[in-house]
């Protein structure tokens, strides 16, 4: 049996839900993006869609629903999830999911949790009729007093819980789009200092401060030129910059080429983490993705398809993540998946009607069962 202990987060996509009334503007059928993986098509020759859920179309703001997920992923490893977490119009979006399904699931102490802020902008990507033209319709960047109501918000609402995830005792908030971030604040020292006084806000709360992790996408996609009066900046120099505690990824396909097999994929992504674990002055938490297709979303077929992901390769990337896990004993060993339930980007541990359980019975053989 595997003694050593890993925490194993994957990240949710609180959008099966029907939930939140916002949601028809995009899935008008009153379920979510469910809509879309319920429609989805074969676009192509060899085209791995339709899939079909083994649990359904299910509501994952139902606490009955989440009990029954948090159990499987408990059972197969899983012991986190990263909730995409929105705050859209000067309010919240898609939280129905975490507040009504996980929060109110009677075992949620099985799997702990912490938030991903995606403060990304919301296009109309989402919505199949609209989708090609990638129109924004709210922006995701937020002024210095809104982020004051947000920060708040989640100290409040989420980091006193005793199953939200902590390193070193400070709850972890993941910031997805540090730029967007660094835009709507008004440059890198004002964003530094409103993250200072989020820290302190913690503290003052009772907490032991507050763990800042880094989306990472590619090292030197950065990109202040209207912000600050300056071109490029390492993802390295930001970290520096704004004080960020730990790195990791949310997808492959953020910073490699994933039109190709699963397994030609793997070697670049291995080298990638070594760049990043030589360079970084912060630990980096590496990252495997399932795969990636977006053609769900779209009525007109997208290249760019990570090929051969079986469990089996699948399973590949994980030894090959816990390998570099174990060689870079940052604590806690922590790694992150993408996803739980990224259904319309073909990225889910969820099982299905073309592999079964087979990406949480990997997940289990190599971070569970230690085989």
């Amino acid at each position: 049996m595997q003694t050593k202990k890993y925490d194993v987060a994957a990240y949710i996509w609180p959008a099966y839900t029907g939930d939140e009334p916002r949601t028809r503007i995009f899935w008008p059928e009153g379920i979510g993006e469910w809509q879309s993986v319920k429609n989805a098509v074969k676009k192509a020759p060899g085209h791995s869609w339709p899939r079909r859920p083994l649990w359904g179309y299910a509501n994952e703001a139902d606490p009955y629903v989440m009990e029954m997920e948090i159990a499987a992923a408990a059972d197969h490893g899983v012991n986190v999830f990263i909730y995409d977490w929105y705050w859209f119009d000067h309010r919240p979006f898609l939280e129905q999911c975490l507040d009504n399904g996980y929060l109110r699931a009677k075992n949620n102490g099985r799997v702990k949790f912490y938030l991903m802020w995606a403060n990304h902008d919301a296009t109309s990507a989402w919505d199949i009729r609209t989708s090609h033209d990638n129109t924004r319709i709210w922006g995701g960047a937020v002024t210095r007093e809104e982020f004051e109501t947000i920060a708040l918000r989640m100290i409040d609402k989420y980091f006193k819980l005793p199953n939200y995830y902590t390193i070193d005792g400070k709850p972890v908030l993941m910031i997805y789009d540090t730029l967007n971030l660094i835009r709507g604040l008004g440059g890198v020292e004002r964003t530094r200092a409103a993250l200072d006084w989020f820290r302190e806000q913690t503290v003052k709360a009772g907490l032991k401060g507050l763990h800042l992790q880094m989306t990472m996408w590619s090292e030197n996609a950065l990109n202040l030129s209207g912000v600050d009066g300056k071109k490029d900046v390492s993802a390295y120099g930001l970290i520096a910059k704004l004080g960020y505690d730990s790195l990791t990824h949310y997808q492959f396909v953020h910073f490699v080429d994933i039109d190709r097999g699963y397994l030609d994929i793997l070697p670049d992504v291995r080298a990638e983490w070594k760049r990043i674990g030589e360079k970084s002055p912060v630990p980096y938490y590496p990252h495997v993705s399932v795969g990636w297709d977006n053609n769900p979303r779209f009525t007109e077929y997208r290249p760019g398809i990570v090929r051969d992901n079986t469990p089996e390769n699948f399973e590949k990337g994980l030894r090959m993540v816990k390998d570099y896990a174990d060689g870079h004993p940052a604590q806690p060993p922590l790694v992150t998946l993408n996803s739980w339930n990224e259904w319309t980007e073909t990225s889910y541990l969820e099982p299905d009607d073309r592999n079964g359980y087979g990406y949480l019975e990997a997940v289990k053989r190599v971070f569970l069962d230690g085989k």
